[in-house]
């Protein structure tokens, strides 16, 4: 689902005294006072501080400091290529860290040819280059000797696409503002770069079908190291992210080497419990290298050819796999994989390892994932036959029980909004809540995302990322999706402040909700976000029971 979902994605300011949360404005030099109105002060002597690396200039814009496009990492093209990531050359001077770094090169986004979904998401599809790792910060100040919590920000994509700018609600401003936290979002390899298991062809490349994955934890290395001159604090980190960014919360959290770097995990609408296993990410490379004419006697050469050849190559070859290939993994396509070494074990399955037991988490996912009709109207007046007909086309002689099992526990649902549940987030957030759960080590909440947007007519309702604006205060800067509205702005006053409680305190609970059980001592329970938001029990029952045999357990 990830997969062809993000093949057409591709993929407000709250108040801080209502919230009753401090804010601070800082420069190189020290506090300055709030600006009184939107305005941008970029100086030559302000908003520096001094990393491990050398010094970096950003920009203040109203009272958050903003940095853009930090190198936490060497360039990866030519010898970097499918190597694991260097610490970037030291620089004198003054390294001015305005504007997004480079994005790893993927295959074009075919969402700009599909004028409702390019409406809503109102990409930003940035440049491409081999030198991208790169890192964004929002701080309410600098060189202050305040410690702030901290939230890493992965974006989505799967595995093989998107960016840390990609989306107007990854924007870490408002959060920063809001929560006086600091916000850090992060660009890595991806697809073929970052996933490209090369380990049969050359002991050099013994780690390459990970390298992303590495890239990832040499960003949090990097923020232990450096966060502290940007106002936060390396011992209180939260790493979050959303569909593909929420599948590289739950793979850190099986990475022996990013142990104690982050201390709470957000996973927002993630499907993966499993990764690829060394089958699976062998033939792919192995298609990948014959559209390439590369084999073991010129597997060097794979670090000269343009990236260009590379993209194309691997797209081919993700096409010729397809998935007639066992299955043995969670999903199709570009992944991490199970090596023994950097992923020793699959994320979640059969069981969380140990050494994350003391993470407490977030998870959760969004009512209609699968929308149906958010980019077909017509799809809006499909019948009870045609929904028999769409499931007959996808599950064939099963597709009955499908039905009468939706139907029974969804009496009411249009249709077209049974499809929209029919998706692997919503069953498997529940079971990433349940095997957390079972360590009995750290709190596990679990929400269920409802609201529907306004817009066109809320066709798309609660669609896949349509939660990121609110929980990063972002409903207005995103009206396209939100609608904008008072209405929204309330919903993302509540979700934006639990998120920032369970950064500061390990539970998102506030007084703007009702208790938000912790599903360690109430199994099943979750916080159905929506303009009256409650806590429901398993509220999908037997049709979570059904999707997860036929997502997870495949013996449907």
């Amino acid at each position: 689902m990830q997969n062809n979902r993000r093949d057409f994605l591709q993929k407000f300011t709250l108040s801080v005294s209502a919230l009753g949360l401090g804010t601070s404005s800082a420069t190189s030099a020290g506090h300055v006072p709030a600006p009184a109105e939107d305005t941008v002060k970029a100086s030559a002597n302000s908003c520096i501080v001094d990393t491990a690396s050398g010094k970096v200039r950003g920009y203040m814009h109203k009272d958050i400091v903003n940095f853009k496009g930090i190198p936490y990492g060497a360039s990866t093209a030519g010898k970097g290529r499918f190597m694991p990531p260097a610490k970037p050359e030291p620089w004198t001077g003054i390294r001015d860290t305005l504007t997004y770094g480079p994005v790893c090169p993927q295959k074009p986004n075919k969402g700009w040819g599909m004028e409702e979904y390019a409406f809503l998401y109102q990409w930003n599809d940035g440049f491409q280059g081999e030198d991208c790792l790169r890192l964004n910060v929002w701080t309410p100040a600098i060189n202050d000797s305040k410690k702030r919590p901290v939230l890493f920000w992965m974006h989505g994509g799967a595995f093989f696409s998107g960016s840390a700018q990609e989306h107007p609600s990854y924007d870490g401003e408002n959060l920063a503002r809001t929560g006086d936290v600091v916000v850090v979002s992060v660009n890595h390899r991806l697809n073929a770069f970052g996933f490209l298991n090369l380990a049969d062809y050359s002991d050099q490349f013994a780690t390459s079908g990970n390298v992303g994955m590495l890239d990832l934890v040499a960003a949090l290395e990097w923020v232990k190291e450096n966060i502290a001159g940007f106002g936060g604090d390396a011992n209180n980190a939260t790493i979050s992210g959303q569909s593909g960014g929420a599948a590289k919360v739950t793979t850190l959290m099986a990475m022996p080497s990013a142990k104690r770097l982050f201390h709470k995990a957000i996973s927002q609408s993630s499907s993966t419990v499993q990764v690829a296993t060394h089958a699976y990410s062998s033939e792919l490379a192995k298609l990948v290298l014959a559209e390439l004419k590369i084999d073991k006697s010129n597997i060097a050469d794979i670090q000269q050819i343009p990236f260009s050849h590379i993209i194309q190559a691997s797209i081919a070859a993700e096409q010729k796999l397809g998935s007639k290939f066992p299955l043995d993994v969670g999903r199709a396509g570009w992944q991490p994989v199970v090596d023994g070494k950097v992923i020793p074990a699959h994320p979640f399955d059969p069981t969380v390892p140990d050494y994350s037991a003391q993470i407490p988490m977030i998870i959760g996912t969004n009512r209609n994932e699968a929308s149906a009709s958010i980019g077909n109207a017509a799809m809006e007046l499909l019948d009870e036959d045609g929904l028999k007909k769409k499931l007959a086309e996808r599950f064939g002689d099963k597709s009955q029980t499908v039905y009468d099992t939706m139907r029974k526990v969804h009496p009411k649902a249009k249709p077209v909004e049974i499809l929209s549940y029919i998706s692997p987030y919503n069953p498997m957030a529940y079971v990433q809540a349940e095997r957390k759960a079972l360590q009995k080590a750290a709190p596990v909440f679990l929400y269920l995302f409802a609201w529907q947007t306004p817009v066109f007519d809320k066709r798309p309702r609660a669609f896949h990322c349509s939660e990121i604006p609110f929980v990063f205060a972002n409903t207005d800067r995103c009206e396209t999706m939100t609608g904008g509205g008072e209405e929204a702005r309330a919903l993302a006053d509540r979700m934006t402040k639990a998120w920032i409680n369970f950064m500061k305190t390990e539970n998102p609970s506030h007084s703007g909700l009702p208790a938000w059980p912790d599903f360690v001592k109430k199994p099943g329970a979750m916080m159905v976000f929506d303009d009256k938001s409650e806590v429901r029990v398993n509220p999908d029952g037997a049709a979570r029971q059904m999707l997860e045999r036929i997502f997870y357990k495949r013996d449907f």
